[in-house]
């Protein structure tokens, strides 16, 4: 069974999946900090971690476009270089936004992980081919997904030759796509993300879709049909965690020890 058909890749839902890892601000525990992937593999969750790209290419373990909510930097993300960002801080700690290499170093493959590449849906996928790079000669077990299936279908597409074969390529994905956030969608991107049409070309291992839209067509179709995993995210207590393994296979959790 080749991968994007179903493959068995059943460390996927083995676990509780850390929303950008086990953070906890009150105990200066930052969002995709060292820290907290440190506390989720000690705890023994995978880990589910954001990536977006400096202005000089380097891959950089860090969820918002800009800086003011999680630094004490301004401005955007992507117009600093890799140097930059490492004189920045996180807000209530003395740790700076780590690289994907330094957290996967730290993580050590003590546990899975889950690499979603953040995307403007601009078509530019010089952010997928570098996480490929380096998740390549990762010697632990990740996974890849994005929102955007144009990064899925690029590594999909060339998978062998990035070296990525064994990584299991996955969609992020809930019901609509209407709200402010997603206002720099075309029309016909907003329906192939509703639709899920992509599917044919993005071939995905697994599906990652909103608690607050279950049950949905698209993760029924995805588990029953293709056989294909489904993690629904973001569960935040042990109620919505039960209710929400009626439709999905795991949970990616933040705020409760599940």
């Amino acid at each position: 069974m080749m991968p994007g058909d179903g493959a068995p890749y059943h460390w996927l839902t083995e676990r509780p999946i850390a929303h950008r890892g086990l953070h906890d601000r009150s105990k200066g525990v930052v969002e995709n900090s060292l820290s907290a992937a440190r506390a989720a593999a000690c705890a023994g969750y995978a880990i589910e971690c954001d990536v977006q790209a400096s202005a000089d290419g380097e891959v950089v373990v860090f969820h918002d476009e800009t800086l003011e909510r999680l630094t004490d930097g301004t401005g955007r993300l992507d117009a600093l270089t890799r140097f930059e960002i490492a004189r920045l801080t996180l807000r209530g700690t003395r740790e700076g936004a780590p690289t994907l290499r330094d957290f996967l170093a730290t993580i050590g493959g003590q546990v899975p992980l889950f690499i979603e590449i953040k995307s403007r849906f601009d078509g530019d996928l010089s952010l997928a081919r570098s996480v490929a790079e380096i998740v390549a000669h990762y010697r632990g077990l990740a996974a890849i997904e994005s929102f955007d299936p144009a990064p899925i279908a690029e590594l999909r597409a060339h998978f062998d030759a990035l070296g990525i074969a064994g990584a299991p390529l996955g969609i992020v994905a809930q019901a609509s796509y209407e709200g402010a956030e997603w206002s720099a969608l075309s029309a016909s991107q907003r329906e192939e993300l509703t639709q899920f049409s992509h599917v044919e070309r993005t071939r995905p291992d697994f599906l990652s879709f909103n608690v607050a839209d279950l049950p949905h067509e698209i993760a029924r179709r995805c588990r029953e049909e293709r056989g294909i995993p489904v993690t629904t995210w973001t569960v935040r207590d042990t109620a919505q965690a039960k209710a929400a393994l009626a439709f999905a296979d795991q949970i990616v959790f933040e705020g409760f020890m599940p």
